[in-house]
């Protein structure tokens, strides 16, 4: 699976692959938010990076099936993120915030084309903070799973 230079633009958006999802992917470092989990999981779906992808993806959704197939050629054109900002300033504002810290919505519009023929992939995508049983405990996002908004 090709990996974007280290200095070109990161396909989430971010400046640099070094210096946005890079390290996430790499496996350098943790995403320190739902929202930095879900662009780092973007970039993995451009790249095709399987391994990622299920690393990320909660152990009670992830699918068994393969993620990808080979004769599938999907052309990413890119990423908005819709609601992660309002959604951490109504989680500033909570009084329960410890347990809104554990659970996070992020709502994003991916586009993509499949044989020339553009689409777009409208999402709400569930996140849940929890100990990573593999990696000695420690605090880390997980994609749970998505609703489509019509």
């Amino acid at each position: 699976m090709p990996t974007p230079a280290t200095s070109a633009a990161c396909p989430c958006g971010g400046a640099s692959y070094a210096s946005c999802c890079g390290p996430y992917i790499a496996g350098d470092a943790l995403p320190p938010t739902a929202e930095a989990l879900m662009r780092s999981r973007y970039t993995a779906f451009t790249l095709r990076d399987e391994p990622y992808l299920r690393a990320t993806w909660h152990a009670s959704t992830c699918p068994a099936d393969a993620l990808f197939a080979d004769e599938e050629k999907v052309h990413w054109l890119g990423l908005e993120v819709k609601s992660a900002l309002r959604l951490r300033q109504r989680k500033a504002e909570s009084a329960d915030q410890a347990e809104e810290i554990q659970r996070d919505s992020v709502e994003f519009v991916a586009r993509y084309k499949v044989n020339g023929r553009a689409h777009r992939l409208h999402e709400v995508s569930r996140f849940v903070r929890e100990a990573d049983k593999g990696d000695g405990g420690a605090l880390r996002w997980f994609y749970l799973d998505g609703s489509f908004p019509e």
